[in-house]
């Protein structure tokens, strides 16, 4: 079980439901825009850092 990659993957999914999240907040109007705003900037970071290790880590057998 390669750890990286398991990791890369809760990362991702934790980073695509925040850009949910500050995606629903931004259409319903029903939040602070601040707190949407860091929501969805803390969810880019997840999602692109998940996708990164899930790309770059090789797999070993």
């Amino acid at each position: 079980m390669n750890v990286k990659r398991t990791f890369g993957t809760i990362l991702t999914i934790l980073g695509i439901a925040g850009l949910i999240y500050a995606g629903y907040g931004f259409v319903k109007h029903s939040l602070q825009s601040r707190e949407l705003i860091v929501t969805g900037i803390i969810g880019l970071i997840f999602f692109v850092s998940g996708i990164g290790l899930v790309k770059n880590t090789k797999d070993e057998a």
